[in-house]
């Protein structure tokens, strides 16, 4: 299993402003000596700590280089912004924010050097721009909005030599994507038309003088019928699409990126059961094509140093050799990994690579060596991003973000960043150790706080398998349970761990291979199962599952419309919300159900629930709340937490009842006191 080493950086004081202020470099802040009182809130005899910030950090998702300055677009910040980070300084000299948007995905250059263009991703689709332009030549004035497509997400953008910005995204459980064309002359933005109907998500885009490359395919919801990987040259003078994907490819999920180099148009896939793969197509012959299967199940950012393609992949960074049709990995020394990899350049005859622990690494291919510099230190404004994951005990709380778990030390302060591959998407504490489940194909990782070692893997899982959704704890089977879905094939798994022996297993399509396994709870040796699909319809099924002997025990079809959000146990019930804002109870012995209620002004969308304190509480987007253990009422305990969660909300407990979740981007400890 591997091994990490944790980057360890004390971030912020936590439990006051005066902890914003240190966190942020704020000038004058005053620093805080201790956690706030606790502060009478929600229903009689509840009270809440605010203990600051959950994580902070510059978090990154792309990246592009201009002469000797790397721009770099943030994830999850808002406002979203770019940092200018110059090579020469190894310094952040400018910076513009973005007026929409949360993460800045997609950056390209105009031939000429002048304009940065930026695309965001967005929560919602609405009429506000998506598509900006920053003059980098005279950095002090801002970014401004220049238009929009109709979808919400901008994916990749390419500049054609004439200047024309082309640019594919995608619209989750919306319509299927498009190319669009933003012409500088008039400012209109043009759909230039669906090439594939079956595709979900287009990822990358290429541009020459006549011919425009549109890579899609699956990414996000796979299965069901969505098309595989599928490239596309669509000719700018006939306006017409015609399909070119190398047959090598069309078994994967999609063309994860393109570029262009000389006379060829470089093609990367994302693989999901095997390795990806790297393909270099003749652009004076389409059908003439070289492919090569690559390493690990991603092939993204591609640059160039004489024959030599480098590139970012799942296991680092890797050089795919134009004369030889062969990849190989780039060895080096200096660093345990580079995380998740979101831009790779060539500048002076080293290789850029930015990824998402922050910072930029400078790789000597000849030498093997790298010089990196972290983006914090190099004057990167880090703010309080969207969180994922979270997990307390020990004296504790652990929060996951983009390639970092945030540690907040309970009763002080200190809250350390701790850089881990992936995104921790839930966690649990397991007799004072951590366990999560991450994101992508990731498997499950452990850290023990009282020694210190290295968080490591120990788990892995096939990787198709690759979005954990829920983690608990199985005390009968002493077992780590955790709900995952996939995103490339549709359908999902449960993954189990047993700490003691070293053991895993994994139950593929538990519940059918269209409902991913969205939530997890456990009673006297059983799991028990709610299904879910990618848009909140279905049948929400509910599966009780032995998880040492992976058979299935019963199911039951609530039929309340909506997929399963989150479940719970106390004593012979099972409690459980569905997306659409439905709760329901189930009798365990009988089998059947006992209870629904419509709660959709409370929670509705992906919830969490937790057992505590005798009591089933819940936290939405917007609330945290309880179950009369008598009655089922649900009863609102604090309203309007409006958690600044990246992907659903979560809720967890310590070993003195304490509850945690987010209010806003704040971790919040509540201390609630129910009748039972």
């Amino acid at each position: 299993m591997r091994n990490i080493d944790i980057s360890r950086r004390t971030v912020l004081r936590a439990g006051s402003a005066a902890g914003v202020a240190t966190a942020l470099g704020l000038a004058g802040a005053n620093s805080a000596s201790a956690l706030p009182a606790l502060a009478p809130a929600g229903p009689k005899g509840t009270e809440i700590v605010d203990l600051g910030p959950a994580v902070v950090q510059y978090s990154l998702m792309s990246a592009k280089l201009i002469g000797d300055t790397l721009y770099i677009g943030s994830r999850n910040l808002e406002p979203a912004r770019v940092i200018a980070f110059h090579l020469p300084t190894q310094k952040v000299v400018a910076e513009t924010t973005l007026a929409e948007g949360h993460t800045i995905q997609a950056l390209a250059a105009d031939p000429d050097g002048r304009y940065l263009y930026a695309g965001v991703l967005k929560k919602s689709l609405n009429s506000e721009p998506n598509l900006f332009r920053w003059d980098v030549t005279t950095p002090s004035t801002p970014a401004v909005a220049i238009g929009r497509t109709e979808e919400r997400n901008v994916r990749a953008l390419s500049v054609s030599p004439d200047g024309h910005l082309f640019i594919v995204g995608d619209t989750p459980q919306g319509a299927p994507p498009a190319l669009w064309e933003w012409d500088p002359a008039t400012g209109d933005v043009s759909n230039l038309g669906v090439p594939d109907s079956g595709a979900t998500l287009a990822r990358t885009v290429a541009a020459t003088e006549t011919t425009v490359f549109f890579g899609a395919g699956s990414t996000l919801g796979g299965g069901s019928g969505a098309s595989r990987a599928c490239l596309y040259a669509y000719d700018r003078a006939t306006k017409a699409f015609t399909l070119i994907t190398p047959a090598e490819m069309e078994v994967d999920p999609s063309i994860r990126d393109l570029a262009v180099f000389g006379d060829k148009l470089i093609v990367g896939s994302a693989a999901s059961t095997e390795e990806s793969k790297v393909a270099a197509i003749d652009l004076n012959d389409l059908s003439s094509y070289s492919v090569a299967t690559s390493i690990g199940t991603t092939a993204k950012n591609f640059a160039i140093d004489g024959d030599k393609v480098y590139f970012g992949s799942t296991t680092g960074l890797v050089a795919y050799s134009l004369s030889e049709n062969a990849v190989s990995a780039v060895e080096f020394d200096g660093l345990p990994g580079l995380g998740g990899i979101w831009g790779v350049e060539v500048h002076g005859g080293k290789v850029l690579v930015v990824s998402d622990f922050g910072f930029v690494a400078e790789v000597d291919p000849a030498a093997q060596t790298t010089t990196v510099t972290d983006l914090a230190d190099a004057g990167a404004t880090g703010d309080p991003q969207t969180t994922m994951g979270l997990a307390a005990g020990a004296g504790y709380v652990f929060i996951g973000g983009n390639g970092v778990i945030a540690k907040h030390r309970l009763g002080s302060n200190e809250v350390v960043n701790m850089s881990v591959p992936g995104e921790a998407k839930d966690a649990i504490m397991v007799r004072g150790r951590l366990y999560t489940a991450q994101y992508s194909s990731q498997g499950i990782w452990t850290y023990n706080p009282r020694s210190g070692d290295p968080m490591h893997q120990v788990a892995g899982f096939p990787t198709s398998q690759n979005r954990p959704q829920d983690v608990h704890w199985d005390e009968e089977n002493r077992l780590v349970l955790a709900g995952v879905q996939s995103d490339t094939e549709g359908g999902g798994a449960l993954w189990t761990y047993n700490p003691y022996k070293g053991t895993s297993a994994y139950f593929l399509n538990p519940i059918d291979d269209q409902q991913y396994v969205r939530a997890v709870a456990t009673h006297d040796g059983v799991a028990y199962l709610g299904g879910s699909l990618q848009n909140t319809a279905g049948p929400g099924t509910i599966v009780a599952f032995d998880p040492r002997r992976g058979k299935e025990l019963w199911r039951l079809e609530p039929g309340l419309g909506g997929g399963v959000s989150a479940l719970a146990v106390r004593g012979k019930h099972l409690y459980g919300v569905t997306r659409t804002g439905v709760a329901f109870v189930i009798d365990l012995p009988k089998r059947r159900l006992i209870h629904q209620e419509d709660i959709s002004g409370v929670a509705r969308g992906f919830a969490a629930m937790v057992t505590n304190r005798g009591v089933v509480y819940g936290v939405s987007d917007h609330n945290v709340f309880r179950f009369d253990p008598k009655t089922f009422a649900v009863t609102v305990v604090v309203a309007d937490v409006n958690g600044g969660w990246y992907s659903g909300a979560h809720i967890t407990n310590d070993e003195q009842g304490f509850l945690y979740t987010l209010r806003g981007r704040n971790l919040v400890q509540i201390n609630d006191h129910p009748r039972r």
